[in-house]
């Protein structure tokens, strides 16, 4: 039997690197992202550098590169309808009808894009605590509930984000609303998937980091993907601030702001969807 782990990193309750002595000598490390974003783990054999083994199986690399593909493209694709939603909001070219269809389609990429984001993390290959660095896979499952692993918490808060910004979306189809309805209907869900979509960069930084606290790591690519999103919330948020309607005058707080914030946190989450391209499996 393998020996225990050696040292626990992590978050609070969450745990996102493990070292240990694999039987066979030397020290292994999984790291969360690396893991299941990749299949990989860190494995030291005695006396030599660290060497990069594809621990999964030939089924879990097949599942991870079609998940990874299919969300990379979703928040592409996502990101540049809403792009285009924003474009023809501030340039004109199109009515309010218009620019809520271009928007909606959008939301409907990001649904995707969320929703496949978290099955990469329930279907992610699983490591074997002790053993010589190796990961298995699990049958397939379309749901689970695993509120200790920080990439579940992470993906979860960004599916229910785009959810949120559904309602939103769909909510702006609607006419004749007064101030009241417009910030009820539209604004407040805009504003909570914002708070989501920032809540779920957060958490992705503690997996990359192994901290509370955000880090740099230039050289990581998972942290280059988490950053830009994490820029395209920030946006997003500014722009959802800039879209409250005063009820006194009946007008944005300030439409420019709202429509280039839209505009360029989309083409952030557009980027990150092209980077995610190349954290290939």
């Amino acid at each position: 039997m393998g020996q225990p782990e050696q040292r626990a990193e992590g978050a609070g309750p969450f745990t996102t690197r493990l070292t240990w002595r694999p039987p066979g000598g030397g020290t292994a490390v999984w790291e969360s992202r690396l893991a299941r974003r990749r299949g990989l783990i860190a494995v030291h054999p005695p006396g030599a550098p660290a060497r990069r083994h594809a621990s999964a199986d030939a089924v879990a690399i097949t599942r991870l590169r079609r998940l990874n593909a299919i969300a990379a493209t979703a928040f592409v694709i996502g990101g540049a309808l809403f792009a285009a939603g924003a474009a023809v909001a501030q340039f004109g070219g199109g009515d309010a009808t218009t620019c809520a269809s271009i928007y909606f389609a959008g939301g409907l990429f990001f649904n995707t894009g969320g929703y496949v984001s978290l099955l990469q993390v329930v279907n992610a290959p699983r490591h074997v605590p002790g053993g010589e660095g190796r990961l298995v896979t699990r049958r397939w499952r379309w749901w689970s509930y695993e509120p200790m692993r920080v990439d579940w918490l992470s993906a979860s808060a960004l599916f229910a984000g785009t959810l949120v910004f559904g309602v939103n979306l769909l909510d702006s189809f609607l006419q004749g609303l007064n101030v009241q309805q417009v910030n009820r209907l539209i604004w407040t869900p805009d504003v909570i998937g914002c708070v989501l979509f920032l809540i779920s960069g957060h958490l992705a930084f503690v997996e990359i980091c192994h901290t509370r606290l955000p880090c740099v790591r230039r050289r990581s690519l998972g942290w280059w993907i988490t950053a830009v999103n994490q820029l395209g919330s920030v946006l997003f948020m500014v722009s959802a601030l800039a879209a409250y309607t005063r009820p006194a005058t009946g007008s944005l707080v300030n439409a420019d702001i709202a429509d280039w914030g839209t505009l360029t946190g989309a083409l952030c989450f557009s980027v990150g969807g092209v980077l995610q391209y190349l954290e290939r499996p």
